[in-house]
């Protein structure tokens, strides 16, 4: 989604006195936060590679367990890689990157079948129910595509955002995820999707096309590994990401990490992925819609804006990151000011894992954000309000720390909600 932007400065100054130590110390916040960048890349690298594992298991022998499997290897892929959405506002790299593997939401008759409710067509969208697996050719603006073969090329060069329409997602976890869950059909009622094992089963095939749906599957899954395979080499020691940051200078690069954090913490999360969600009561707002497993991607996305700003991270097999943090600078200039962010940063977490609390012991988020339901709204709009004030804390740090071009994400849910339902 298109979002606004509010640009934030603070007076040209310097940050420290000029010498070799403040800008060794400044070099290594920045350093820190390229070594947490690798490293959540290549924890989400490798439980996608887990991830294409299960669903090879799956696919050479469908059944319940084996997709059963294959879905907890999905789940399991997103809590490292939902710690990695702080580095893409701030980083050219990854914002241009981004979209080929977690664009969302997307209109999943471009993929597969899809219930009779879901409709047949959209002014929007030629292709809103296109159905690459059941059909060979697709027509995009008047140009016949030959999708006979499904490979990464197909889905990454000529499906995924095709029209230059965003909904249509070919590639990515959510293009995976509708694959192995299917449709959500309960609304806000309790449930995920719940699509047979059986419609990947080429011997015993439901729903038509198993053949097909198996290579969109593999297709898909494969492109997403290469895919962290490529973001991976990007934050290495010589990557272009890496250098990208690097080549902004020290304040420049602290404005990139300000900028991630604001932008995460406000219009994206805070904005387009919850307000505008509860704002409509609408299930189709949840981040993770057929898995149900929304609450989790908000609440690592939280765990990441920390790891961003107190300069730590705890990979997968339990080893940490830790380094000079944005947090260790700003108790040196404002002290106050550090205090209060921590603080907030607390709260927001706190508020996070609240709602990923009740998600697994009361019910999903769809339901929460359900009209009528002032309970689970209430936990949804207070991740919501920690989140805002959490921001305004960072838009002062970024006048105490004396940086320009500190750009934040809006969000009209957030600055303008009337226009929601225009």
């Amino acid at each position: 989604m298109k979002l606004a932007r509010i640009l934030l400065t603070g007076a040209a100054l310097s940050l420290l006195p000029v010498g070799a130590h403040a800008g060794g110390h400044l070099h290594g916040i920045i350093d820190n936060y390229a070594d947490i960048a690798h490293a959540s890349y290549e924890d989400s690298l490798i439980t996608a590679k887990a991830l294409q594992a299960a669903v090879d298991a799956f696919i050479a022998a469908p059944s319940d367990e084996t997709l059963k499997a294959a879905r907890e290897a999905w789940l399991k892929s997103r809590e490292p890689y939902q710690q990695t959405e702080v580095f893409r506002f701030g980083n050219a790299a990854v914002d241009d990157w981004e979209g080929k593997v977690n664009a969302w939401p997307l209109d999943e008759g471009l993929i597969d079948y899809v219930d009779e409710g879901y409709g047949t067509e959209a002014e929007e969208n030629e292709l809103y129910a296109a159905n690459v697996i059941a059909n060979t050719k697709v027509s995009i603006g008047g140009r016949d595509i030959d999708a006979t073969s499904i490979t990464p090329k197909l889905l990454a060069e000529e499906l995924h955002e095709a029209g230059t329409v965003e909904a249509n997602v070919a590639t990515g976890y959510h293009a995976i995820e509708f694959l192995l869950w299917g449709q959500d059909l309960n609304g806000n009622g309790p449930g995920a999707g719940n699509r047979q094992a059986s419609d990947f089963d080429t011997q015993n095939c439901t729903n038509g096309h198993c053949e097909r749906r198996v290579a969109y599957l593999k297709a898909a899954t494969d492109l997403l590994v290469t895919d962290l395979e490529d973001m991976v080499g990007q934050w290495a020691d010589d990557g272009s990401a890496r250098k990208e940051l690097e080549d902004k200078g020290e304040k420049g690069g602290l404005a990139a990490m300000l900028t991630g954090i604001g932008s995460l913490s406000y219009g994206e999360l805070a904005g387009e992925r919850m307000k505008l969600g509860l704002l409509l009561h609408d299930p189709e707002e949840e981040h993770d819609c057929f898995s149900d497993n929304t609450h989790n991607s908000h609440y690592y996305d939280v765990v990441g804006i920390r790891n961003a700003y107190f300069g730590k991270y705890t990979r997968i097999d339990g080893s940490v990151i830790s380094g000079e943090s944005l947090d260790q600078l700003l108790a040196k200039t404002d002290a106050k000011l550090a205090k209060e962010i921590s603080g907030k940063m607390d709260a927001s977490y706190s508020a996070f894992k609240a709602m990923k609390t009740r998600a697994e012991t009361v019910e999903a988020y769809d339901q929460m954000i359900g009209e009528g339901n002032a309970e689970g709204n209430a936990v949804v709009q207070a991740g919501i309000d920690a989140l805002v004030d959490q921001t305004r804390s960072i838009q002062r740090a970024v006048t105490a720390l004396k940086l320009d071009g500190v750009t934040v994400e809006g969000s009209d849910s957030l600055d303008n909600p009337g226009s929601v339902f225009q």
